[in-house]
């Protein structure tokens, strides 16, 4: 690798366990290999081990599906939860890195996401981490009387002795949410994965064990991954994505979240993507033994969906559209 840790072979990290993350995970591989064959990373499909934090076995069980992810090329590399487990899964993310090669840059994706072009094209620099702007203003949420956005987020950048100044988007107004760095965790990158799971569960732990007075009125869960983000970022010399990361959420991968959400907003380019990975028999064979996916792609749900809504007209946020496939008895996951 580069020594300043710009695109050199990286690999791409998921985390996967038994439901609909098995899934998931095919498509994201298929959806790599289509798009991206030259690919020369590996592709890491983490999964959690069973213990005392899982009351039932995590690990995959669908054989038609695992057997689909190792023809894909996916290397499935157990881990084991100390800190999160059943009762907060999204720690999964950072659990899993600490199973990884030390010094070995990486990419975290989340399952639910579609490679649609080159990954190994884009500029990453490994050595400046940064994470996905695909976020709407989910926390925090702050109490009539305060304290406002900028005396939460100042008091938790002190907490850990990060210097707060410096990741403000100073375009936006005081007391303006998108002022204040603030990431959705659907991507994120670093040179290192043990470095980077060690400062995220260091602060998501200290932040769920012995949270701050100025968070007593804020929802902790499911949001504390999103909350440690943007301080470990900032503490390992990262911030906002640059121009050079444009493809992500873009024309190189697509954080779906919901297949209804994808029918809904997706460009016909993306969508026509889809069909062309779900095609081969052995994929959709795979692909419908999670009934959501096989209704919505292959018994053309996801087309029904689609014919609600002008793609050129969508609503501003995310809420209506759900609502209104929800009434249409559309929605499903």
């Amino acid at each position: 690798m580069p020594d300043n840790g710009q695109s050199g072979t990286f690999d791409i990290v998921i985390v996967a366990q038994a439901g609909r993350l098995t899934y998931e995970a095919v498509l994201l591989a298929a959806s790599l290999r289509h798009a991206a064959p030259g690919f020369a990373g590996r592709l890491i499909v983490a999964e959690p081990r069973p213990g005392p934090l899982w009351p039932e076995d995590p690990r995959m069980t669908d054989e038609t599906a695992l057997a689909a992810l190792r023809r894909l090329d996916a290397e499935i590399v157990p881990f084991e939860n100390q800190h999160f487990g059943a009762s907060y899964p999204q720690g999964n993310k950072v659990e899993a890195l600490a199973a990884l090669p030390e010094g070995r840059p990486f990419v975290f994706l989340d399952t639910d996401t579609l490679i649609l072009g080159d990954i190994a094209s884009v500029l990453f620099d490994f050595n400046r981490p940064s994470a996905s702007m695909a976020r709407e203003n989910t926390w925090p949420e702050p109490p009539l009387y305060g304290p406002g956005y900028g005396g939460i987020w100042r008091a938790l950048y002190d907490r850990f002795d990060i210097p707060f100044e410096p990741t403000l988007d100073l375009a936006e107004p005081d007391e303006h949410w998108r002022r204040y760095l603030y990431f959705n965790a659907g991507w994120f990158f670093h040179r290192d994965p043990r470095v980077f799971s060690g400062e995220m569960i260091r602060v998501m732990t200290a932040i769920r064990d012995d949270p701050l007075p100025e968070l007593a009125s804020q929802a902790i869960y499911p949001w504390l991954d999103q909350i440690a983000l943007p301080l470990v970022i900032a503490k390992l010399g990262g911030g906002r994505p640059g121009p050079e990361l444009a493809g992500l959420d873009g024309d190189v991968t697509c954080h779906w979240r919901a297949l209804p959400l994808l029918y809904a907003k997706a460009p016909d380019s993306v969508l026509s993507l889809l069909s062309e990975v779900t095609r081969p028999n052995w994929v959709k064979k795979a692909l419908k033994g999670h009934p959501p996916f096989r209704r919505m792609i292959f018994q053309n749900r996801g087309d029904k969906v689609r014919a609600l809504f002008d793609q050129t007209r969508l609503p501003p946020s995310e809420k209506p559209i759900r609502n209104r496939i929800k009434r249409e008895g559309l929605w499903m996951r």
